[in-house]
């Protein structure tokens, strides 16, 4: 699955426990399974801190009974899968069933732009797939397909976090074969059609756990975003623009890198500091708080209207997400990018138990936290971009080019402190009774819901044991 493979490899490697500290066992009973049923539904809502906050007991529960009726005429893929179905339905983006360390992921990549979904990448020998449109996965048709995968995605997170959960299990052979769309977990067969219309099918086989393969992509040249794929935390100045471009990828272990951007901005004096938490599925959100926000907040020279942005994504996670909040709500940050998928009022705080026959690991949140006072449960961009395939395809970044062309004197000058920008964040715009230099004359982006747009950076490099681990999905590579 999806979302449970990419968060849950950022918290692992955040507690340093081992991945799997105990052997998966797929092969069991059905009565072993039934017990692993009952495990579960018994623990969540035990463990969890409101586990019927969003969908209610009596709904839940039935759930469970229909899938333990169901368990013995199901093969192995289809109970983990219907068990993370059931995991979805208490809605938080931190609860999941986390996907067997085989899951068969595929070694290509497939995201929505508009109304079709392209490959973005493929693995060698696999180039003639390169850019094509899924018309269908075996034999259903990709719409289809897609309203088949979508209550596994945590269901009371936004549409781009359940969008970018539905993108990587297109591409995850165990999650497709589990619902019923692949006859075989080990392969599967897509119809693709070509700019000319032309269609014609390729098998794309599952490559072994812990494989990695190197993306080949449509551009030749990476945005900036892309590179630097080691590094979780770095820097480049822009002197055209006078931009200092900053790529936080995990809010952990900051005291040290984010040292540079003050350093930085002392060196350079730019005009302009872009912090990009697109590729950032969080880590400690006190951390990032204490040595990026804060110290951000203290350089007069970049805490000013139209000088400082934070670039945003469907997967900007957990503690990122929590920071970007608090960029809003406490520095004159322009918030630039797409909604963000998580909610910023719910739960988190997680914690792991391993399901007694299968080992699969149940993951639950523990804690409520609240990040937007009032309004709407999204932080959406102030202005909000949504890359095209023709942008996605020529290896361009329009969030980054949009910051790297708006001329702050559009805003005038000024400072906003805390108690303005925190009506900000509430509102998604500056109150209007403020006066001169203090009116803020950024409105909050009419887009609302991005299920069609293919979000800047996805979760399909399967932090957790797929084709690109932790390091790729937190730099996008």
């Amino acid at each position: 699955m999806t979302i449970s493979k990419a968060i849950a490899g950022l918290f692992i490697s955040l507690i340093s426990i081992p991945a799997f500290p105990q052997t998966e066992d797929l092969h069991l009973s059905a009565a072993q399974w039934r017990e692993d049923l009952a495990f579960l539904a018994r623990e969540l809502q035990a463990r969890h801190a409101n586990a019927f906050h969003y969908t209610p007991r009596e709904q839940w529960e039935a759930a469970v009974a229909a899938l333990d009726r169901q368990i013995p005429d199901l093969n192995s893929d289809a109970v983990w899968t219907g068990m993370q179905r059931i995991m979805a339905l208490v809605g938080d983006g931190h609860t999941y069933l986390r996907s067997p360390r085989d899951a068969c992921n595929l070694p290509m990549e497939i995201a929505r732009f508009g109304d079709d979904y392209r490959v973005t990448s493929v693995a060698a020998g696999l180039e003639q797939a390169l850019g094509t449109r899924v018309v269908k996965v075996q034999e259903t048709p990709i719409l289809r397909a897609v309203e088949q995968i979508l209550p596994l995605a945590s269901q009371d997170e936004n549409p781009p976090w359940i969008q970018a959960t539905v993108e990587d299990a297109l591409t995850t052979a165990a999650t497709l074969h589990g619902l019923g769309i692949a006859p075989d977990r080990n392969a599967v067969r897509y119809t693709l059609a070509d700019d000319a219309g032309r269609e014609f099918s390729v098998e794309v086989r599952a490559i072994a756990p812990e494989t990695r393969f190197t993306p080949i992509r449509p551009f030749k040249q990476p945005p900036l975003y892309r590179l630097n794929p080691e590094s979780r935390f770095w820097c480049q100045y822009l002197p055209e623009s006078r931009t200092l471009y900053c790529n936080v990828r995990a809010m952990q272990n900051l005291y040290v890198p984010a040292k540079q951007v003050p350093a930085l901005v002392a060196q350079h004096n730019p005009d302009k500091l872009v912090i990009d938490l697109r590729q950032n599925s969080g880590g400690d959100y006190t951390v990032g708080e204490r040595w990026l926000v804060h110290p951000i907040r203290d350089l007069a020279s970049i805490n000013r209207k139209g000088h400082l942005f934070v670039l945003v994504g469907a997967v900007t996670f957990s503690a990122a997400m929590n920071n970007a909040a608090q960029f809003r709500a406490q520095t004159a940050a322009i918030l630039v990018g797409q909604t963000i998928g998580e909610k910023p009022n719910s739960y988190a705080e997680v914690r792991t138990v391993p399901l007694p026959n299968s080992h699969l690991t149940l993951r639950y949140s523990t804690r409520y936290y609240k990040f937007v006072e009032s309004g709407e449960n999204a932080i959406r961009p102030d202005r909000e971009i949504v890359p095209s395939w023709d942008e996605y395809k020529a290896g361009r970044d329009p969030v980054l080019e949009w910051v790297l062309h708006y001329d702050p004197k559009d805003l005038g000058g000024g400072t906003i402190g805390a108690s303005t920008s925190g009506f900000l964040a509430a509102c998604g715009v500056v109150p209007t009774s403020m006066r001169g230099d203090d009116r803020v004359r950024i409105l909050r982006s009419p887009t609302a819901a991005l299920v069609g747009a293919s979000p800047m950076v996805r979760l399909q490099d399967r932090l957790d044991h797929g084709p690109g681990g932790l390091d790729r999905v937190l730099t996008g590579e």
